[in-house]
């Protein structure tokens, strides 16, 4: 995206000066090195950093439980009862949806399944699922046990994209040719958004326009998407995704994850799904009927009433991407992805290469790097020189520079430690 020609600490330094959202990295907690440094952290496509306002919230929810009891859920400060409608609208500004098409409940795969319940539905000639060979291992797992579940052996039903001879991503008109090539018989199109491992960035939007143009349905695990890339959900027709927030969204460990079903699919009452009191119609819900009435809105596919405190953490999150908004921190990201793969670039090396495409339209903020042999070792060394990143079997450190609070010094002290410990 950007010409680089500067591979000074002074350079980095100035383009952090610069940055007009250099501000948010104090919003956030940095883990420290045992000799009292900041951690340079590059793992904000695993588990995002806690934002400083989390604590307030938390002890918030914690001192209306302990002096409202039951009551908390009328008469709390953010009262228990609505409490997932307080995520609506800043979360569909994040992934591109109507208010009503977007709803946090449950964790990313109970919801895979429970939309893979409502929009898969195959036929004896329409059951195949099309999703990328090397896809994160539980939507593998997931669509397998959709496939038996419905009769079908996965060895039949299951086809998986695969880049070419030679090639580490796919290509968009691959994967048009493969289905229209097997369009009479695919009922379920179930892509990431960007896959875990190369860091690729799907072209989403077509994608969906040739699932539906073969009679398919299309959906999206957007777990490394959301909150890295402004998606646009509702414009893009896609007809349902899930996703978790602990990742670039910031919500902390295993906490509640999110859905979408776009707005054709709702309200109506002949979609097949599993039913919980919770997507009843809120109105009469507490009549206790034993018919159940859905939802208008995606809430219809909720089960249970909110869990707030694993839902608390990301309303701090929310409100910075709120007010950062996503166009702007993808501008960030774009320079700053750009800037750390220029970096890496110039390191003489013949033990590691980026895999992610160089396109920077074809990716987030993520940079997955090879290293030949897969040999450990070498990630081993950039962790004990105070470097969080993570290792993905069998050779892939990925490390991702976050525009919330990484910066361009992170990214040049990395490039520094890596150079180093390649030496």
């Amino acid at each position: 995206m950007t010409n680089f020609v500067d591979i000074s600490m002074e350079f980095a330094l100035q383009a952090d000066q610069t940055d007009p959202l250099r501000s948010y990295r104090d919003q956030f907690h940095l883990p420290k090195h045992s000799d009292g440094s900041d951690i340079i952290y590059f793992c904000g496509n695993s588990l995002g950093l806690q934002p400083k306002a989390v604590e307030a919230i938390m002890m918030q929810e914690l001192e209306d439980w302990k002096k409202l009891g039951v009551e908390g859920h009328f008469h709390a400060k953010r009262p228990w009862m609505p409490y997932h409608e307080f995520f609506t609208e800043k979360l569909a500004k994040v992934v591109g949806a109507l208010p009503e098409e977007v709803v946090v409940m449950n964790t990313l795969t109970a919801n895979l399944h429970l939309m893979m319940v409502s929009f898969y539905r195959p036929t004896a000639q329409r059951y195949k699922i099309v999703i990328e060979g090397g896809s994160f291992p539980s939507d593998k797992y997931a669509v397998d046990s959709q496939l038996r579940y419905h009769g079908f052996n996965p060895e039949q039903g299951l086809i998986q994209l695969r880049p070419r001879m030679g090639e580490d991503t796919l290509r968009t008109e691959d994967i048009e040719a493969v289905l229209r090539k097997h369009a009479d018989s695919i009922a379920l199109v179930m892509l990431g958004g960007v896959n875990y491992y190369t860091g690729q960035l799907f072209d989403m939007k077509r994608i969906t326009e040739i699932g539906h143009e073969i009679g398919a349905t299309v959906g999206f695990d957007l777990a490394h998407a959301a909150g890295n890339f402004p998606v646009q959900l509702h414009d893009w027709d896609v007809d349902f995704a899930v996703w978790c927030h602990y990742k670039y969204l910031n919500s902390g460990p295993g906490s509640i994850a999110g859905a979408f079903v776009h707005k054709k699919h709702l309200n109506q009452k002949n979609i097949p799904r599993f039913e919980g009191w919770w997507g009843h119609e809120k109105t009469t819900r507490f009549k206790m009927q034993s018919q159940f009435i859905p939802s208008a809105t995606a809430e219809a596919w909720q089960l249970s009433n909110a869990p707030v405190f694993s839902m608390a953490p990301l309303l701090a999150s929310l409100e910075l991407f709120d007010a950062a908004g996503m166009v702007n921190l993808r501008a960030k990201s774009l320079i700053l992805t750009s800037y750390l793969e220029f970096l890496l670039g110039q390191i003489q090396s013949s033990r590691i290469r980026i895999i992610t495409p160089k396109d920077s339209e074809q990716r987030g903020c993520q940079l997955s790097i090879q290293v030949k042999n897969s040999d450990k070792s070498l990630f081993n060394a950039i962790t004990e020189k105070g470097i969080i990143a993570d290792w993905r079997e069998p050779d892939v450190i990925r490390v991702a520079p976050v525009p919330l609070y990484n910066s361009f010094l992170d990214c040049w002290k990395f490039t520094e430690i890596l150079k180093g410990c390649l030496s």
